[in-house]
C-alpha cells in the first residue's frame, strides 16, 4: 500500500488569519517518494540526511480546509514552509555527509545522469576493487569508477535540485504560485502545509 500526499497553499490576510489560496492536488503531484525525501523527509530510500522542510508539524492558525481534511487517524508527517523558506533554499548544497548508498552518477556523452544503484553495479564495483561483497558507492574508493556494459559509474553526493529539481514537475508550478502570491501578500505571508496519507 502507497502513501499519498494532500496539502494547501495558504495566504495570511491583513488581519493576520491563514486562509486557503490553493488545492495542492490542482497541481498533481505524482506519487514521488524520491521528491518527498528531499523536501519533506517522507518515504523514499534513506539517502537524504537533511530533508528541507521536514518534521516541523502543522503551524499555528491553520485554514478551514486543513483543519477539517489534514487531521484524521490516516494523515501523517504534517510539516510546512513559508515561500521565504522556499526560495532561500540553496537548491545545490549536499543533503548528506557523503556519498548515497542508493544512486550513483552514470557518465553520458551529453551530460551526466542520476541513476539507482543496481546490484549488477554493487557486483561490478567488487568485481573491480577486488571484494567478495557487493559494494555501494559509499564503499568504493574516494574517486574511483566502475565500469558496467560499457557505462561509467561514479558516488554521488545528492542535492535537491537532483531529487526535486524547482524548476520542473508540479513543484515548479507549486513554487511559481508561492512566489506570485508572495508578491502580493509578503514572503512571510505564504505558506505550503502538507501532510501524507
Amino acid at each position: 500500500m502507497g502513501t499519498d500526499i494532500d496539502g494547501v497553499i495558504e495566504s495570511r490576510s491583513p488581519d493576520g488569519r491563514w486562509q486557503f489560496t490553493a488545492d495542492l492536488l490542482d497541481f498533481q503531484p505524482p506519487r514521488d517518494y524520491v521528491a518527498w525525501e528531499c523536501l519533506f523527509g517522507v518515504r523514499g530510500a534513506g539517502d537524504v540526511e537533511r530533508p528541507l522542510f521536514a518534521g516541523r508539524g502543522l503551524p499555528d492558525g491553520v485554514s478551514d480546509p486543513v483543519r477539517e481534511t489534514g487531521l484524521g487517524d490516516f494523515q501523517h508527517s504534517h510539516t510546512y514552509a513559508t515561500w521565504a523558506e522556499v526560495a532561500a533554499v540553496d537548491w545545490d548544497a549536499p543533503l548528506a555527509h557523503g556519498p548515497a548508498w542508493n544512486w550513483a552518477v552514470r557518465a553520458q556523452p551529453d551530460g551526466d545522469e542520476l541513476v539507482r544503484v543496481t546490484p549488477g553495479l554493487r557486483g561490478a564495483a567488487a568485481d573491480t576493487f577486488g571484494s567478495d561483497l557487493l559494494l555501494a558507492p559509499p564503499e568504493w574508493p574516494p574517486g574511483a569508477d566502475v565500469r558496467l556494459d560499457g557505462a561509467v559509474y561514479r558516488p554521488v553526493v545528492l542535492t535537491a535540485r537532483m531529487l526535486a529539481p524547482p524548476d520542473e514537475g508540479c513543484w515548479a508550478q507549486v513554487w511559481i504560485a508561492m512566489r506570485d502570491l508572495a508578491a502580493r501578500y509578503g514572503d512571510e505571508d505564504v505558506r505550503l502545509v502538507v501532510w501524507f496519507g
